[in-house]
């Protein structure tokens, strides 16, 4: 299906960190503002789905969790591709194919080191390397704590090379009554960073909650 029907193309690469939610929660928006999405999962980042949320991926091959997944979103025919991660011929894999934003969401300790020392083990990290070198966006979303200086050190040198860093903290000043709300902070962070429009959360100076008195 051709990219004019759809509004943009984003990869949408989940890794082993916790945080499943905010890129099945970010899938679920790119899908809804008719993006197109290739999306891309490790083995770890299957197990973090299973484990921290209701989303049981089958245990079939990718067709079949494609599938699942386009069903459970309500994907449009052609607007979501999962790719394994030795599939070094799909678009990703080449700066002539490629999208112009990815999203690694949520990206582990692992993945950012790897990615900042040029490994391409698997096809997140080439499909990273390839928006390194092509200068496209690259929107890097770690969840840990504490930070080692490793960490620190990791995501110095990629917001260098010209990444974007934004670590899954959400704030607070939007009064959140659930996870929920505190997972669209995030992602709304997100597709700001991509230019989709959305409308999980205000903007600064729009629909300000009242101050708590002390």
């Amino acid at each position: 299906m051709c990219q004019e029907l759809f509004s943009k193309t984003v990869t949408l690469a989940m890794t082993g960190a916790s945080g499943a939610q905010y890129g099945l929660r970010l899938l679920q928006c790119l899908l809804a503002a008719d993006c197109r999405v290739w999306l891309l999962l490790s083995d770890a980042a299957r197990v973090v789905i299973d484990t921290e949320t209701d989303c049981c991926l089958p245990e079939g091959g990718d067709a079949e969790v494609e599938a699942f997944l386009a069903a459970r979103y309500g994907a449009r025919e052609g607007q979501l591709r999962l790719f394994g991660k030795r599939d070094w011929f799909s678009p990703v894999a080449s700066g002539t194919g490629a999208p112009a934003s990815m999203v690694i969401c949520p990206a582990s300790g692992g993945t950012l080191s790897a990615i900042a020392c040029g490994a391409s083990n698997n096809l997140i990290e080439r499909a990273a390397d390839v928006a390194l070198k092509e200068r496209r966006q690259l929107v890097l979303v770690p969840r840990e704590a504490p930070y080692s200086e490793i960490h620190l050190e990791n995501m110095l040198k990629l917001t260098r090379m010209g990444a974007t860093v934004l670590p899954a903290s959400p704030g607070f000043y939007q009064r959140p009554q659930s996870v929920e709300d505190l997972v669209d902070f995030v992602v709304a962070r997100l597709l700001d960073q991509l230019g989709v429009a959305q409308a999980l959360l205000p903007r600064w100076g729009e629909a300000a909650a009242p101050v708590r008195q002390q």
